[in-house]
């Protein structure tokens, strides 16, 4: 009998040991999913969970944290808790117990080719060595072959078709997005800069949205719209059909933030319009996506909830949205593109995943390129992946004139110990649709790319590239000595295609 209810016991043990992960992953997916996508164990390793977003997290449903990874519940006078403590350890000890000692390094599936491919390095002539290059934008000019970058220090500065600087303003903050405009009175260009105000994850509305002429260096800037929560774009569209061009600005924030549209009112003044008022705008495309005469939208959320939506123009100052795609908050979404790769006629989406300055700043398989093929109906599906650690930034076109898409990848968080060359990546259209010759152009000395701009910029009609280099701080892997250029603020990978 005693034999019996040792074997019944230990049954019992067995079975609630099964039962205990899977309750942990049912309350995991409960509290984590009212913000964002679920996350599993083997998205981080170990410790990153332990030590650095399970804290983080719990304070966020209102458990307390003591010396960094003990919970308990609030005192009174604290505020409520949205869990109890019972509930939460038991999330802990699901990621504890099936979270990897390490991630799984990601296998690129296409050996790259070490060459130039149909590119040639052309550098600035700088020399400024005090402070680390800190480039925050690189802009090709619309016409004759300038470019303006901006940095850390606020400066906002034009250089010219041999790279020498012509002129600088100062700026309130640093420029992170431009957009042009030509003044039909006298063709000057007119510049829409937006200006982040804070570079730091802060909700301190000191972003700016301001016009300057560029083509005069006598010009001082004209505030649209200050007081925004780190807006980081800026794109323009009469989205009433007033004759008067209107600003879709996208204000990524830190816990507070939104997507808006600032609207020009007969008089020139703008009045600002919240469309979606919530964290992570990051970049949008306007377009009449939905052929009804007026322009809609599409956008990047990349904070807590990130994901893709398309907002349809309701023709009554207002949107009305549809979730195109979602991502697990650890994906770190940094840029998308409208573009059709398989020449049906529909939009499909290149997206990239790779933000790391965050709480699990290791390197992630999941990072790189995605390209989602468009079903019909805004339905999308994954047709590709390239891993890529920490990519930033993608941008496909037709580089060398064969009539294929190819890919321009940056990453600021690459593994810049075990792969250097990921930093920057061209990827060479092959004869079927997302079939890649890989090259990795060998500029890793040159800098560190955190801001790429494509278009012409010698007028030989293939594109041209401008990286901007920042090269200091928000290294994420211990005891690594940078060994690029740290004080040349951009590089151009001149497209010999043509010649």
């Amino acid at each position: 009998m005693l034999r019996h209810l040792s074997l019944w016991g230990l049954l019992l043990l067995s079975f609630n040991a099964c039962q205990q992960p899977e309750k942990g992953k049912v309350l995991a997916d409960k509290y984590c999913s009212g913000c964002h996508l679920p996350v599993t164990p083997d998205m981080l390793d170990k410790k990153t969970w332990t030590d650095n977003v399970l804290p983080a997290m719990a304070l966020r449903l209102g458990i307390k944290v003591w010396s960094g990874t003990k919970y308990y519940p609030p005192m009174k006078g604290d505020g409520a808790s949205s869990i109890s403590i019972e509930d939460w350890n038991t999330i802990v000890d699901y990621f504890k117990t099936n979270a990897p000692d390490k991630l799984p390094v990601a296998k690129h599936p296409v050996a790259w080719q070490h060459d130039w491919a149909n590119f040639e390095l052309k550098t600035p002539h700088f020399t400024d060595t005090t402070f680390k290059a800190a480039t925050t934008l690189v802009s090709f000019y619309p016409s004759n072959g300038a470019i303006l970058t901006s940095d850390g220090l606020n400066t906002l500065t034009k250089w010219d078709k041999q790279l020498n600087p012509i002129h600088t303003w100062q700026l309130p903050s640093p420029a992170v997005s431009a957009k042009y405009q030509i003044d039909t009175s006298d063709n000057s260009i007119h510049t829409i800069l937006t200006e982040i105000g804070n570079l730091r994850a802060l909700d301190a509305p000191a972003g700016i949205i301001t016009s300057l002429n560029t083509d005069d260096t006598s010009s001082k800037q004209k505030d649209i719209m200050a007081f925004l929560k780190r807006p980081v774009a800026t794109l323009t569209a009469d989205f009433n059909k007033d004759g008067l061009n209107d600003l879709l600005v996208c204000a990524f924030g830190h816990n507070q933030g939104g997507l808006y549209q600032l609207q020009q009112q007969p008089d020139h003044s703008w009045k600002q319009l919240p469309i979606w008022e919530v964290p992570g705008a990051i970049h949008a495309e306007v377009g009449d996506f939905n052929n009804d005469g007026y322009p809609d939208i599409i956008a990047l959320f990349a904070a807590g909830d990130e994901g893709i939506w398309l907002f349809e123009n309701d023709k009554k100052n207002g949107f009305i949205s549809k979730n195109l795609l979602r991502f697990p908050p650890l994906y770190g979404s940094t840029s998308f593109q409208l573009i059709d790769f398989n020449n049906d006629g529909k939009l499909d989406i290149l997206y990239t995943a790779g933000d790391n300055a965050d709480y699990s700043m290791v390197l992630k398989p999941y990072h790189g390129i995605y390209v989602y093929i468009n079903q019909g109906n805004w339905k999308f599906e994954q047709a590709w992946h390239y891993p890529i650690n920490g990519c930033t930034k993608a941008i496909a076109a037709d580089f060398n004139g064969d009539g294929k898409i190819d890919i321009a990848s940056i990453a600021f968080f690459a593994d810049f110990k075990n792969l250097p060359s990921e930093k920057f990546l061209y990827f060479e259209g092959g004869k079927k649709s997302l079939d890649f010759t890989v090259h990795a152009i060998p500029i890793e000395k040159e800098g560190r790319w955190i801001s790429m701009d494509v278009n012409d910029y010698d007028q030989d009609g293939d594109l041209d590239i401008v990286l901007g280099n920042y090269a200091a701080g928000f290294l994420i892997l211990d005891q690594y000595k940078p060994d690029w250029k740290e004080y040349q603020p951009f590089i151009i990978l001149e497209n010999k295609s043509k010649k």
